[in-house]
């Protein structure tokens, strides 16, 4: 549906201020009279704290207090598992641990105070690979774990075995690797904390589900929901980096402390880039070994992975990442035998947490990567053998429930090949071969990812309209507690509530700051805002509108949207109804590689993404360019690196990220608008998805070009080189 604010490419409403330096961030906040905090963060990897000794620390001029796990009142958080000391006490399990926080007069002050506390360790054994974690003697993170395992999800459809027995069918068998990515996010952590008027707990600070820092915070501090209040900056990026709590809890505590001590001055903490490295969680690695089946015409039998998450010292939300990775491992295909297992496994490692693609990106990297091996093997076109398995209407999954509605991978697929010039003979051909040593190669991958909270966990999402004027409407404001991290969903909340009102865009205001003030939407997460903040904006004006015509003035109206219910996994066979929606994409790219070096240059992509209604075009199409960026860095250059738990990645001089220089001589955003019936005005989310899909279609095009398989990432120059050499033997 087109109106006159949906459909456009309307200035968001942070844009002016962004760009012309106007807009505070959480850094910029300013604290006049204020005091600034430093964290202690643990010298080991895995040890016992034999003592704290904080004499020498206390004696700089400045310091105003140090904390300790003394000083919290209930010592522990988490975003699904409480399982997290916001200071540790006995013991630390990695270099995230946070032992002591630093109050002083100047952040100079803290700093050398924070450097002349000193810590006694007894050294635990360190253990940093999932899959000897698992092992019988392996050391033990948690002791409520002994085996190390934090979690295990399966599933069974059908006779895996069965179908690999058979001599009639091709199989191909391989183990991936994907590694640990830093957000690399703009703006690292910062905020300030202090005592409102009330005597309320405030936090000013940037994340991604205000209520929940709220809640969490509360549950630390041992207060009321209603004494803590958490007000959000704008955030310098995201990418799911700011879903877990970094300096949120710890501003709290520190302005909590004050409190107590009669010191009602604000504080501030300021995270420096390698204080962010260290503080903040990583995209978690998998380890994976696929099997898969296929008969000779091309029709997918079988599917069988074994999926190793490392999540590191503590749950963080590594419960839902692999609920999905399990969920979407064999592919947006129709498979009628299927065995998947898949751990969450403790290590000493960082935390592992939330990162754009949220396991669906592991787990669509093995089985595209298997897809493309089982097309080559089959001599068949790569994506002919993906549109005759190929989700449609009414598909059963592995879980064994009807796909949603709006069925749209086989769309994605088609168009991204009708654009890159494939025809019924196959894949294009470049139209001049590059001279010399280079290769050139162009390779194919499609995805799939939920849409919203998952696996019955309760999803819902409340605005309030307010109408104000006379005789018509001249004001609307949208309340809504949504987290702008610069993804624009302030504008896409505003064009749906113009489009719901009939009024234009101009007049709306969307108010999403401070937890005291607007309703809960739920996470900036699982692709969901645009969906689940868009249906609740829909009709709480819709509700308002019928109040304005009532007439009541101001006319205000607040309501909850609630989507379908979904269910966990059946503990056994993992039968369930897992997700309420899917956003669904295919990308092709093209590749030049350079035999003299090794290095892979990203020539050309096409990604064709269904976005169900695209509110504003010039999101959609920021999100792709944007997603593909950081899915070319993890996929060519981003190596995190740990080395016995302790970080050798410290900061951009250790870590390459795309540069304007690294990016494809051109990207072609396809935008499919497909109507989902459940969102509004047939909205799906995106945001994720254009991430999912360009890794193995980089390997395919690598293969394309060279003839040689990868399966693990990043694969740098060197890799490529030594490989090229390798063959020549």
């Amino acid at each position: 549906m087109k109106g006159q604010a949906i459909g456009q490419r309307v200035l968001r409403p942070d844009a002016v201020d962004k760009v012309t330096g106007r807009a505070r961030f959480p850094g910029d906040l300013p604290i006049a009279g204020g005091l600034h905090a430093k964290v202690l963060f643990s010298e080991r990897a895995h040890a016992r704290i034999l003592e704290i000794d904080t004499a020498e620390a206390e004696r700089v001029p400045g310091v105003v207090g140090i904390l300790t796990h003394r000083d919290v009142p209930v010592n522990e958080y988490g975003l699904m598992d409480k399982d997290q000391p916001a200071l540790n006490s006995d013991k630390v399990r990695s270099v995230f641990d946070r032992v002591a926080l630093v109050i002083a007069e100047t952040e100079r002050a803290a700093r050398r105070a924070r450097d002349l506390i000193r810590v006694a360790y007894e050294d635990l054994p360190v253990v940093t690979d999932p899959r000897e974690a698992m092992k019988p003697g392996a050391p033990v993170i948690h002791q409520v774990h002994p085996d190390n395992v934090q979690s295990h999800q399966r599933i069974r459809k059908g006779d895996v075995d069965a179908v690999f027995g058979r001599d009639d069918v091709v199989i191909v068998e391989a183990d991936y690797f994907t590694p640990h990515q830093e957000h690399a996010y703009l703006q690292p952590e910062a905020g300030i904390g202090y005592i409102d008027e009330q005597g309320r707990v405030t936090v000013h600070s940037a994340g991604q589900w205000s209520h929940d820092d709220q809640h969490q915070i509360a549950h630390m501090l041992d207060l009321p929901l209603d004494q803590v209040r958490v007000i959000y900056a704008p955030a310098g990026g995201a990418f799911g980096g700011r879903e877990d709590m970094s300096v949120q809890h710890l501003l709290a505590l520190a302005a909590f402390w004050l409190e107590k001590r009669r010191i009602r001055r604000p504080i501030k903490i300021v995270w420096d880039r390698k204080e962010s490295f260290r503080g903040h969680h990583k995209r978690h690695p998998y380890y994976m070994h696929y099997r898969s089946a296929a008969s000779r015409e091309g029709k997918l039998l079988a599917v069988e992975a074994t999926l190793i998450a490392d999540i590191g010292a503590y749950s963080s939300s590594s419960s839902a990442v692999l609920n999905n990775a399990v969920s979407i491992a064999n592919g947006p295909y129709e498979v009628p035998n299927v065995k998947v297992d898949g751990y969450n496994v403790f290590t000493n490692n960082l935390v592992c947490g939330a990162f754009r693609g949220f396991g669906a990106l592991q787990a669509t990297f093995g089985a595209e990567s298997q897809m493309a091996r089982l097309a080559d093997a089959l001599g068949m076109d790569p994506v002919v053998f993906r549109l005759k398995n190929a989700l449609r209407e009414g598909s059963v999954l592995a879980t064994q429930s009807v796909v949603p509605p709006a069925v749209s991978i086989r769309e994605t697929m088609m168009h991204a090949a009708e654009a890159a010039g494939w025809t019924d003979e196959g894949k294009p051909e470049p139209e001049a071969e590059p001279a010399g040593r280079i290769l050139h190669g162009i390779g194919v991958a499609s995805g799939y990812k939920n849409v919203c909270y998952s696996f019955g966990f309760p999803d819902k999402c409340s605005a309030r309209c307010e109408l104000y004027g006379e005789g018509a409407i001249g004001q609307a404001v949208i309340k809504i507690g949504v987290a702008e991290v610069g993804q624009g969903v302030l504008a896409t909340v505003g064009q749906i509530g113009a489009q719901t009102l009939g009024i234009p865009y101009q007049q709306v205001t969307v108010v999403n700051e401070d937890s005291l003030e607007v309703p809960e939407a739920g996470s900036c997460s699982a692709s969901r805002l645009s969906f689940m903040a868009g249906n609740a904006v829909k009709m709480a004006c819709e509700a308002a509108l019928q109040a304005w015509e009532a007439p009541e003035r101001p006319a205000i109206a607040e309501r909850t949207y609630r989507p379908r219910p979904t269910s966990m996994y059946d503990p056994e066979t993992g039968v369930c109804d897992p997700h309420v929606t899917y956003g669904y994409g295919t990308q092709i790219a093209e590749v030049e590689v350079n035999t003299d070096t090794g290095e892979v240059r990203l020539k050309e992509v096409w990604a064709a993404h269904d976005v169900g209604q695209a509110v504003n075009p010039m999101h959609v199409e920021g999100q792709i360019q944007g997603a593909i960026s950081q899915a070319q860095g993890w996929t060519l250059l981003e190596d995190f690196i740990l080395e016995e738990g302790q970080l050798r990645t410290k900061s951009y001089a250790d870590y390459l990220i795309p540069t304007v220089y690294d990016m494809p001589d051109e990207i072609h955003p396809l935008i499919l608008e497909i109507a989902d019936p459940q969102g509004p005005y047939g909205v799906r989310g995106l945001g994720e998805m254009p991430m999912l899909v360009l890794a193995p279609a980089i390997l395919d095009a690598i293969h394309d070009a060279t003839g040689i398989w990868f399966n693990r990432l990043p694969v740098k120059a060197e890799d490529v080189l030594l490989a090229l050499k390798a063959r020549k033997r």
